[in-house]
């Protein structure tokens, strides 16, 4: 099944341990925020199969749960929520 994902920036704290968990999905802005570099974090685009099991280490270890997970895209402007 096709997973979509992006980073609620209100609530993340940019604790870096989604970046170490799944460092080819997530990357930071300036102020170390957390997104979903693959789609600019919009959640339109599907995470690689390849990056699955990655993907939900990081989202199991988000201690703010800003990973949002979904089996449809989010539609969304990046870096928002």
């Amino acid at each position: 099944m096709a997973k979509f994902a992006l980073v609620d920036i209100e609530t993340c704290i940019a604790c870096g341990a989604c970046g170490a968990a799944a460092p080819k999905i997530f990357s930071y802005d300036d102020e170390g925020l957390s997104y979903v570099a693959i789609d600019e974090n919009t959640g339109t685009k599907k995470i690689p199969k390849r990056l699955v099991d990655d993907l939900y280490d990081a989202y199991e270890g988000c201690p703010t749960d800003s990973i949002k997970l979904s089996n449809t895209p989010f539609n969304k402007e990046p870096s928002n929520m």
